[in-house]
C-alpha cells in the first residue's frame, strides 16, 4: 500500500478541492494513460487495486507509471466515542485528484491491450476517467 515514509505533521485539515488540475495533465512517460474527469480523494488501497488489475492484464509486459501519490492523512475516531477529546488518529492516506490529472501511464504494449488494461484499472477507482493516447503515437 502506498503511503509516505515520514510526514512533517501527523494530522491535516480536510481542505477544499476546487478547479481543474494545474500540473500533471499531460502524458510525460508513456504513450497511453487514464485521465480523471472528476475531483475525489483516491486511497492507497484503491490505487494498489488498480495497479494490480492493470499489470495483470498487461501480462507484466511494458512499463506502468503511477502519477499520483497518497500523501494526505485521513483521521478517524473509534466507533461510539463521545464528542471532543481532540482529533482522531490517522487511519489511511489519500491522493487529491482534480479533473484533468493523469493517474496511470503505460508504455511497451499494443494499443488494444493498453486500452483494455487501463479500462480494468479505472473500474477500481471511484471516479470517471478517460483513456488518452500520446499525440505523436503511431500504431505499429
Amino acid at each position: 500500500m502506498l503511503q509516505p515514509k515520514k510526514t512533517k505533521f501527523r494530522r491535516q485539515q480536510k481542505g477544499k478541492m476546487k478547479g481543474n488540475t494545474k500540473r500533471g495533465a499531460e502524458l510525460s512517460f508513456g504513450s497511453f494513460g487514464i485521465k480523471s474527469l472528476q475531483s475525489k480523494w483516491i486511497t492507497g488501497r484503491q490505487l494498489e487495486a488498480a495497479r494490480q488489475a492493470i499489470t495483470r492484464q498487461m501480462k507484466r509486459e511494458g512499463q506502468l507509471w503511477i502519477r499520483i501519490f497518497p500523501d494526505k492523512p485521513v483521521t478517524k475516531k473509534p466507533a461510539e466515542v463521545r464528542m471532543g477529546k481532540g482529533k482522531g488518529t490517522p487511519e489511511y492516506f489519500v491522493a487529491r485528484v482534480t479533473p484533468g490529472r493523469i493517474i496511470f501511464e503505460a508504455e511497451g504494449v499494443p494499443l488494444e491491450r493498453a486500452k483494455e488494461a487501463l479500462r480494468l484499472g479505472s473500474q477500481k477507482l471511484p471516479i470517471k476517467t478517460k483513456f488518452v493516447v500520446r499525440r505523436d503515437y503511431v500504431k505499429e
